[in-house]
């Protein structure tokens, strides 16, 4: 499901949300979006400068693609309980994806095409600028293949980006490993389920287009000016070079909220702009739930197998509550009375970002904020079911951690086995003392006037 048959979709189901005001993308887009964040919505007049007549945008632009567990759901065809399965079962076997002849995403071609003809979005005051947030960028390691990932893009000019590489990561090490520039392909507007496998993490050597393959049907098309390979039904993409050449990339408003810091980062030289003819940008709001679900759903799959191996897992969440990438919850079939404990370590190795996890049975609804309160509230006790690992590898997203330049970041790490707890071999002596008292089901109706 491309991105115009998902805006059909949730069209049909009421869920969308058009705004036919104009618009600026200079704040205003963001503010609008924010307001209604969780939901799809669709701004069919976009201008460039806030206040005044300005540039009006050829594209329209679209928010909250990604913004409920339903749009994966939908996009993916399956429950929304069933969401992890799938993708765990995509990593687990990715299908090589198909090499087409042409497709939309190149139905028109600017050579070296306009980069402020987009609508790149200012989302808060003290960004340092106009950025692409929903950018999957494509380089081809030369060790490795093909490799796909989310990248800020922040607009400099008419022709080049700054892009935050995270260093270590795919494309940081593709881009360390070249003397000269490395081509690049970048595409804006995906299908959701290359957005899901774009943010995951696979061994090296295996492709995320692959991974997206698996999970529904993702054929590609060469790149006019490289090597590379894109999504045919990319809305846009962006075909240059990642150069040697360093420019300030930053302050902007990251995944937790808060603001991340200026840095020194490659710059990207655009060659190339294909697009639809009708082509939607995709901009996705900096730390809302879009940003979130995408960032941590993700990497529920691994949490998920990590944990199989030392006890029996039905469930992993990434809450958005710890920013959908510090906090998870995860629900076991309880064996042995030590699974608990067990579920928390390998929790923080399916996720090295992970800061703090609680375990839980499988009567407890783990999407369900209140019902994992109130199993820490009657279930936990620190004296037993607290495990910190102190001075841990961790997320540099957390302004908490200790932040050392050339440094991994570190923090206190914190489980909290919240199951219920076990005094004999096989069991509680007293089960039912740990059980919610169900409450009588009637319909009120016949007792109100």
């Amino acid at each position: 499901m491309n991105l115009q048959a998902f805006i059909e979709a949730v069209t049909e189901r009421g869920w969308l949300f058009n705004v036919d005001k104009p618009v600026s993308s200079v704040l205003e887009l963001a503010a609008v979006a924010y307001a209604l964040d969780g939901k799809p919505v669709l701004f069919n007049k976009v201008v460039g400068r806030k206040g005044e007549a300005g540039q009006t945008y050829d594209f329209r632009v679209l928010t909250g693609l990604a913004a409920d567990r339903r749009h994966f759901a939908l996009a993916l065809g399956c429950a929304p309980d069933q969401i992890l399965f799938r993708l765990a079962e995509a990593f687990r076997q990715p299908q090589p994806a198909p090499v087409v002849g042409e497709g939309p995403c190149q139905e028109v071609v600017e050579r070296p095409g306009d980069l402020e003809a987009l609508p790149f979005l200012k989302h808060w005051p003290d960004d340092a600028g106009p950025y692409a947030t929903a950018a999957i960028v494509l380089v081809r390691d030369p060790d490795t293949g093909l490799n796909a990932s989310f990248h800020r893009l922040l607009r400099l000019d008419a022709h080049r980006l700054a892009a935050r590489l995270v260093e270590r990561r795919g494309t940081d090490s593709a881009w360390r490993k070249v003397q000269g520039d490395l081509p690049v392909a970048i595409c804006i507007g995906l299908p959701l389920h290359v957005l899901l496998a774009a943010s995951m993490a696979p061994a090296p050597g295996v492709s995320e287009l692959d991974i997206a393959h698996a999970l529904q049907p993702t054929p590609l098309v060469p790149c006019l000016t490289s090597d590379l390979l894109v999504p045919a039904e990319a809305e846009f993409v962006l075909e240059g070079h990642l150069t040697h050449t360093l420019a300030a990339e930053g302050p902007f408003v990251d995944l937790t909220e808060t603001i991340d810091i200026e840095r020194q980062q490659p710059v990207i030289a655009i060659d190339c702009i294909t697009h639809r003819r009708d082509a939607i940008y995709h901009a996705l709001l900096p730390g809302q739930l879009e940003h979130k679900f995408l960032m941590g759903m993700p990497k529920e799959p691994t949490i998920y197998a990590a944990v199989n191996e030392v006890a029996t897992c039905l469930n992993a969440h990434i809450t958005p509550g710890g920013a959908s990438w510090l906090h998870a919850v995860v629900q076991i079939d309880k064996q042995q009375p030590d699974d608990g404990a067990r579920a928390i370590a390998a929790a923080f190795r399916g996720h090295g970002s992970l800061k703090h996890v609680v375990v839980v049975d499988k009567d407890i609804d783990l999407f369900n904020p209140a019902e994992v309160e109130w199993a820490i509230a009657t279930r936990f006790q620190a004296g037993r079911g607290l495990h910190v690992f102190p001075n841990q590898p961790s997320s540099s997203l957390d302004p908490s951690a200790t932040h050392t330049p050339g440094q991994k970041s570190r923090s206190d790490k914190m489980g909290l086995d919240a199951t219920i707890p076990w005094d004999t071999p096989t069991g509680p002596s007293h089960p039912d003392h740990f059980q919610r008292v169900p409450l009588p089901r009637i319909d009120p109706g016949p007792y109100l006037s």
